[in-house]
């Protein structure tokens, strides 16, 4: 969740950010549909517990199996904003693009809906990244090097955009552009997610706002803090630092 909380850091520097996380029970991408429901509905009513204005869902696969148990369970009470792979923009040059996403977004029909319905005339080929979500997640370089080389192997030469249809891929971009070893154009979420955020808080950004916002990180529901291996990540330093009432430079971000 660590590139769509720094986006919303960015945009509103005075907003508390409640970190729900489940280290408990990672990785979810080999889980069954079931146990990601559980699990994303235990996170969300952890965080709930907290009286958020909205919840967030900044993963793809948590998304795609429990959105609507989310939103059964919380609205209209509390807003629930989802990740959904931004396949759109992504097809929307005409050229052959790339998913790039765990093994259970993969075979899931959401999304193939999606590519059905936003890019019918696109080659697309779907990459499961087998262990690069549980690689970012631990920061273990040569377990990212591994991943990524391997889901790099099994896209095809003539793509020209890739979508990182799972949020931690977001951290490592830089790398999964250079195994690429081409031009191609990364798509991600977090900015549409955060801007769909404030739009359903009826709200708008503010990057200029006092930095005066709190981060509190829930670990499967225990109070925490945020892990080391998020501190390996520039959006992981940007969450840690303190609230102290100054606006947030530009070249933080």
């Amino acid at each position: 969740m660590l590139s769509t909380a720094a986006a919303l850091r960015a945009a509103r520097p005075d907003a508390d950010l409640v970190l729900s996380m489940d280290p408990d029970h990672m990785p979810w991408g080999p889980r069954s549909a079931e146990d990601v429901i559980g699990r994303a509905l235990a996170g969300a009513r952890a965080a709930a517990g907290l009286g958020p204005d909205a919840i967030v869902v900044p993963c793809n696969t948590a998304s795609v199996h429990g959105l609507t148990a989310l939103r059964e369970e919380f609205e209209p009470r509390i807003p629930v904003i989802g990740t959904v792979p931004p396949i759109k923009p992504a097809a929307a040059p005409g050229t052959p693009i790339a998913v790039w996403a765990t093994a259970a977004t993969t075979r899931s029909r959401y999304q193939s809906d999606l590519i059905e319905r936003f890019a019918p005339d696109v080659p697309v080929t779907q990459v499961a990244c087998v262990g690069l979500a549980e690689a970012v997640e631990s920061a273990d370089a040569a377990a990212i090097a591994d991943a990524v080389s391997y889901a790099a192997g099994t896209t095809p030469a003539d793509v020209t955009g890739v979508v990182l249809g799972c949020t931690h891929y977001d951290l490592v971009s830089e790398r999964i552009v250079a195994a690429l070893g081409r031009r191609v154009a990364l798509f991600t979420a977090a900015g549409a997610v955060c801007a769909q955020a404030l739009r359903r808080l009826g709200t708008e950004a503010d990057p200029g706002a006092p930095r005066t916002g709190s981060v509190s990180v829930l670990a499967s529901g225990r109070p925490a803090a945020l892990p080391d291996t998020a501190l390996a990540y520039p959006a992981g330093a940007l969450l840690a630092l303190p609230p102290d009432g100054r606006t947030l430079a530009a070249d933080t971000l």
